[in-house]
């Protein structure tokens, strides 16, 4: 069956796949490693903004942000990398994925520069008190740390990034033209804007760390 003839054109083959998109180069196939190198430490150690990916035994996704000023992750090693957990919303949907299912994706961003980097591998939880006070922002520890065990690390190419003009201020949407969270959550709950907006800045300025 081609992509043509495949019911509503879904492609159900690597086949298929391989017929559209053609070969990567083989310096493509092989850039990912092991393990981190200390240039990939390097960017990681600048990016301040992670997007963590995770799944449940069933295979239902989950994907967060995470940010810091200052970027915290530690590298006790080049297979090893610790995340800092920071308050939020409690519902810890990544943190209940990794106990039924340890693998994880982690792609790390450096406001102003078009490359990603991009760790897959396996984690655990753990509240060991001195790892969390290493990762401390503001006088206050980490709630919990995501030790991450590294199967792949590798970078990935700026196109997305260019193609989006992602730090270009001047393609960005003006403000009002994008929905808040407080009128997206009105919305979903029928709720009232007003009634929102007062438990929203109490929560920034008591959790954000």
């Amino acid at each position: 069956m081609t992509a043509s003839n495949a019911p509503g054109g879904r492609i159900e083959s690597v086949e298929q796949l391989n017929a559209i998109l053609g070969q990567p180069h083989p310096t493509i196939m092989e850039k990912q490693t092991a393990y981190t190198t200390p240039l990939i430490r390097e960017f990681v150690e600048q990016a301040r903004f992670f997007v963590l990916a995770t799944s449940d035994a069933a295979g239902n996704c989950d994907c967060s942000p995470r940010g810091d000023l200052v970027s915290q992750v530690l590298f006790p090693d080049e297979k090893t990398l610790v995340l800092p957990d920071r308050p939020g919303n409690r519902r810890a949907d990544s943190y209940r994925n990794m106990i039924e299912n340890p693998h994880v994706g982690i792609l790390f961003l450096a406001p102003g520069h078009d490359e990603i980097v991009r760790v897959n591998g396996t984690a655990t939880l753990s509240t060991d008190p001195d790892l969390l006070d290493s990762m401390a922002m503001n006088g206050k520890p980490a709630q919990l740390a995501v030790i991450v065990k590294i199967d792949e690390a590798y970078l990935h190419c700026a196109r997305a990034i260019l193609r989006a003009k992602l730090w270009d201020p001047s393609t960005w949407p003006a403000s009002d033209d994008v929905p808040s969270l407080r009128d997206m959550m009105a919305e979903q709950h029928s709720l009232l804007v007003e009634d929102l907006e007062p438990a929203r800045q109490e929560a920034y300025r008591k959790y954000l760390y």
